[in-house]
C-alpha cells in the first residue's frame, strides 16, 4: 500500500507539470500541503489557484499539490524529493513530519528557494528554509488557555486531541495552551497544574483523519462523562460535520450548561455552523487563505535575490460567546 502511495504521489507531480502551466514554459512555484482530504488546506489551494488568475500574465504559475491523504507523511516528502528533482522555480511546504522533511532536504540540497507554509521546521532545520510564513502556533495555544481559563476559572479535567506526533505547529499549539494554563514554561502535561489536569489516555492523536477524530471524541465522552473541556488543538473532527454533530448531540445538554467546553483551532464554514449551534465555545481561526494566496510572492521576491522577515506571521480570528466575530453562518 505505501508504495502504491508513493507511485501515486510521483504521478500527481507529474501530472501537474504536464498540464497547460508547465506547457506553456512558466515556472513553477508549488504549494505542497500535508494532505488534499483537509478541507483547511482546500482553502490554501484555493487562494493559490486565484494568484494564478490575478498574475495571468506573470512568467510564474501556482502548483497546488500534496498527498491525497493527510496521513500519507513519506508521501508528502516524496512529492517535495520529485519537485526539486524536476527543478521547479520555488517550493512552499507545509510538513507533516518536520523531521522526515528535513532529512530529505539536507539529502537533495535543493537550489530553489524553500519556505515553509502553515506548519514549519524544528527550530534546529529552521536553516534548511528561508522563512516560516504562518499562524504565530505557540500564540493560538496560548489564545486557547486564555479563553478556557476565562470560561472555567476553577480548573478541572481536559483532554487534548492533536495531529501527528511529528506535526512541529501542533505540538507548538500543544506547548502554548500548556505553558499558559500553568504560568511558566516548558509544561509537558498538566497534573493538577493550577487546578487542571490532563486526564489519562490524553492527548489523543488523531494523525491528521477526520474520523479517527470523530471516534475519539465519542470514546473520551464515553469513558469520561465528567470531563471539563475538550481541546482540538486542530479541526479534525468538526472536518467531519455530520459525525461531530453526533457526537455533540450526546453531550448537548453539558455544552448548554457550559459543564464540559469544547475549544477549537480553526473557523471554515463547517466550523462556523458547529459554533453557531452551540456546539462548540470558542474558535480560534488561521488564515489559510491568506498563507496559500500569499506564499507565491514571498517565493519570486527570495527568486529575485530579496529579503523576507522570519517568521512572517498571518493573524488569528477569534469566535469567542461574546464577540463571534467571523463566525457568523
Amino acid at each position: 500500500m505505501k508504495k502504491t502511495m508513493l507511485a501515486l504521489a510521483g504521478l500527481a507531480i507529474i501530472g501537474a507539470l504536464s498540464g497547460s502551466a508547465y506547457a506553456q514554459d512558466k515556472k513553477i512555484l508549488a504549494v505542497v500541503v500535508k494532505g488534499l482530504d483537509n478541507p483547511f488546506f482546500t482553502v490554501m489551494g484555493q487562494g493559490c489557484a486565484d494568484w494564478n488568475t490575478a498574475h495571468a500574465d506573470s512568467e510564474y504559475e501556482c502548483l497546488y499539490t500534496g498527498p491525497a491523504l493527510s496521513s500519507d507523511e513519506s508521501g508528502e516528502v516524496q512529492i517535495v524529493q520529485d519537485l526539486i528533482s524536476r527543478g521547479v522555480a520555488g517550493i512552499a511546504i507545509s510538513p507533516s513530519n518536520a523531521p522526515a522533511m528535513a532529512n530529505m532536504l539536507k539529502a537533495a540540497a535543493p537550489t530553489m528557494p524553500i519556505i515553509t507554509v502553515d506548519a514549519d521546521l524544528l527550530p534546529a532545520d529552521a536553516g534548511l528554509r528561508k522563512t516560516y510564513f504562518g499562524t504565530n502556533n505557540y500564540d493560538m495555544g496560548v489564545g486557547m488557555a486564555n479563553e478556557l481559563m476565562k470560561l472555567k476559572p476553577e480548573g478541572g479535567t481536559v483532554c487534548l486531541q492533536l495531529g501527528n506526533v511529528a506535526a512541529a505547529n501542533i505540538n507548538e499549539r500543544a506547548a502554548g495552551f500548556r505553558d499558559t494554563i500553568a504560568g511558566t514554561m516548558g509544561i509537558e502535561r498538566l497534573a493538577d497544574t493550577n487546578g487542571w489536569t490532563e486526564i489519562d489516555g490524553c492527548p489523543v492523536f488523531t494523525n491528521d483523519d477526520i474520523p479517527t477524530a470523530n471516534q475519539q471524541m465519542a470514546d473520551v465522552f464515553t469513558a469520561n462523562p465528567d470531563l471539563t473541556a475538550f481541546i482540538l488543538v486542530g479541526g479534525w473532527a468538526q472536518f467531519g460535520p455530520q459525525a461531530y454533530a453526533q457526537n455533540t448531540d450526546q453531550v448537548m445538554d453539558r455544552l448548554e450548561s457550559k459543564e464540559l467546553i469544547i475549544i477549537a483551532g480553526d473557523t471554515l464554514p463547517p466550523q462556523i455552523q458547529a459554533f453557531s449551534e452551540g456546539r462548540s465555545h470558542f474558535q480560534i481561526g488561521q488564515r489559510p487563505y491568506q498563507m496559500g494566496n500569499e506564499a507565491p510572492d514571498i517565493l519570486i521576491t527570495l527568486i529575485e535575490g530579496g529579503t523576507v522577515e522570519d517568521p512572517k506571521f498571518t493573524g488569528l480570528d477569534l469566535c469567542t460567546l461574546e464577540d463571534p466575530g467571523i463566525c457568523v453562518p
